[in-house]
């Protein structure tokens, strides 16, 4: 797909997953934001998947270990032709089926369930290790928030995956800088954050994770080097595109109001 359509792909998905947040006044717009180019290309242009066969046994695999953006996860699989969208109103709501984190079997395409930080990257290598077992040619990919970084759990599972050389496994971390309690350099600082990633055996990139050129330059040659688990550091902006939530950390917590909701549908649709 070209760089065109995506972009215009990414901007339904995020009018859709503004209209998710409004109505059901739920949380993280901002972290929704910050990682929809991510989703956008892996789903429309990386993954090989099949959304009439979302279980199909050579799929390349997606973990959103930052399970508190399960709205955009499930507006991407609806987008990519994964389940109706008309189910996506049911995001957050009393009777719903879209629970607030991404949770398996509640609709076609949701791997695993998560939505406690620091366990999507231990769960993907397990997946990835199992592959290579198994001498199956498929890819994990697992998308981290920064503020989950700050998980013990983690690093464990980074010094793993790089002692064991995954190079069917792919992290990918939303660096937008700023988490549930301030800015990540002051609640915990990562930096020097890719240097610790090779230190730990991985091959790292790091990029504009709002740019759709960077983001597929970057993708389209898994593993980054052979016998060696890859790390993609995306750095992105809380909010991106909405002039009032823009790189603030209410963005994390509290949906727009009814004044910000329409200003955000015209900034987005400017887009």
């Amino acid at each position: 797909m070209e760089q065109k359509k995506l972009k215009d792909v990414a901007k339904r998905i995020r009018l859709q997953i503004l209209k998710m947040l409004f109505k059901s006044r739920a949380a993280h717009i901002g972290g929704n934001f910050s990682s929809i180019e991510i989703l956008t290309v892996l789903y429309f242009k990386i993954m090989r998947i099949n959304p009439q066969k979302s279980f199909w046994e050579s799929r390349d695999r997606f973990i959103l270990s930052k399970g508190h953006i399960a709205a955009g996860l499930y507006a991407v699989l609806a987008e990519r032709g994964f389940f109706n969208k008309k189910i996506l109103a049911n995001y957050c709501v009393n009777g719903g089926n879209l629970p607030g984190h991404a949770s398996r079997n509640c609709v076609p395409g949701v791997e695993v369930s998560t939505g406690s930080l620091g366990h999507g990257l231990s769960m993907a290598n397990g997946i990835a290790l199992a592959g290579k077992r198994d001498k199956k040619n498929y890819r994990v990919f697992v998308l981290l928030s920064d503020g989950e970084c700050d998980e013990g759990s983690n690093w464990e599972a980074i010094l793993f995956a790089g002692h064991h050389k995954l190079d069917n496994l792919v992290a990918i971390v939303d660096y937008n800088k700023l988490q549930a309690f301030g800015k990540t350099n002051e609640v915990l600082n990562l930096e020097p954050f890719a240097a610790k990633w090779r230190n730990f055996g991985w091959e790292t990139k790091e990029i504009n994770g709002h740019n759709f050129k960077e983001i597929i330059s970057a993708l389209k040659n898994i593993p980054f080097k052979k016998r060696k688990p890859s790390v993609l550091i995306a750095h992105t902006i809380k909010a991106k595109g909405l002039s009032f939530m823009e790189d603030k950390l209410e963005s994390h917590y509290r949906p727009p109001t009814e004044e910000e909701y329409k200003i955000a549908i015209k900034e987005i649709s400017n887009l």
